[in-house]
């Protein structure tokens, strides 16, 4: 469960700076904020709190402005304090902002940075050392501003246990949910992610975003073929199998992999093999053996290698803080 009273439910402050991306802060409202009457649980998830350093904020691009909301004492209160990005980060934020996020830290909230809000925590102080991830459009400016921070480009989020980095604004689902995931089990994660009509866990990561054509013909999407591969991971499925349901070579499957996805047959493969042993992880299956048959990873020692290599975790520590009864905190992953 989340860290905060248990007489109250975990209280989410988001900032609101000036220049922000309404995007990041709906994100954020969304997951955290809405009520979720058909989980049928007692009381809601999270509680939350906009705050602004100014009575009046003018959002990016000055589509509309918000008022009459807290100011950054609201921050003080904050169990998970939020920031989302904005268009300008090369410019520096105010340090009132950059105290209520270092004060928030320091008392020991976590803290959620969204795309390009990894900025305003690495002026803080709170990413020297740390991995962290921004949008892959400003990796380069990130770097040369902060170089002291382990920049990850090429991942949708990064965990570092306190303190979590999403990449671009869509990132922010995958960050959000993940939260919603570590906080509350993957059964109530997945409900919220069906009520948001997105996936609870994407493939991949920023590099399959970054300055590539679609491809220009129709009949050559994979869609049809990863749908029907994810439908039969526990069979024995090979690239050579794959090319012949596609009716290509394996060369040209390859090159299509490559071209849509960023990454290779046996990879996507493997990947969702791991994912799916994951699900089997979180929803109580503990024969590790089963998980290995029913996800095709074969055996209990080829599951070990895979999970870990994958989440950083074994599975029994995965089991530990993903499973019915885990929920813990710490740990490093990301995608």
């Amino acid at each position: 469960m989340p860290q905060g009273s248990s007489h109250r439910p975990h209280r989410v402050v988001v900032i609101v700076d000036e220049g922000t991306n309404p995007f990041e802060v709906g994100v954020a409202t969304e997951l955290f904020g809405l009520p979720r009457p058909e989980l049928g649980l007692p009381g809601p998830l999270y509680e939350v709190t906009l705050c602004t350093p100014a009575r009046e904020v003018r959002m990016n691009h000055g589509f509309f402005r918000l008022t009459g909301v807290p100011g950054l004492e609201a921050a003080d209160d904050a169990d998970t304090l939020v920031v989302p990005g904005r268009p300008d980060n090369v410019v520096p934020r105010g340090e009132d902002v950059l105290d209520a996020i270092r004060r928030a830290h320091a008392r020991g909230a976590r803290v959620l940075s969204l795309c390009t809000g990894s900025f305003a925590l690495a002026e803080a102080g709170l990413l020297d050392g740390r991995r962290a991830t921004t949008h892959w459009m400003w990796a380069e400016a990130f770097r040369e501003l902060h170089p002291r921070v382990r920049l990850e480009p090429d991942v949708l989020f990064v965990d570092e246990g306190d303190v979590l980095t999403a990449a671009g604004s869509a990132a922010a689902l995958d960050l959000g949910l993940y939260v919603v995931r570590r906080d509350h089990g993957a059964e109530v994660a997945n409900a919220v992610s069906r009520r948001l009509v997105f996936a609870a866990h994407r493939d991949g990561g920023q590099r399959q975003f970054v300055e590539r054509p679609l491809p220009d013909v129709p009949d050559e999407s994979l869609a049809p073929l990863l749908a029907w591969a994810r439908a039969r991971l526990g069979e024995p499925l090979t690239v050579a199998g794959l090319a012949a349901r596609a009716a290509v070579s394996p060369a040209t499957l390859h090159r299509r992999f490559r071209s849509q996805l960023g990454t290779t047959p046996l990879t996507w493969l493997t990947g969702e093999r791991v994912a799916l042993a994951c699900r089997l992880i979180e929803r109580g299956e503990e024969r590790l053996e089963v998980v290995a048959s029913r996800s095709g990873l074969g055996t209990a020692a080829n599951l070990r290698a895979r999970v870990r290599r994958e989440t950083g975790l074994s599975p029994s520590a995965y089991r530990r803080r993903f499973g019915p009864a885990g929920g813990g905190t710490g740990g490093v992953t990301g995608a």
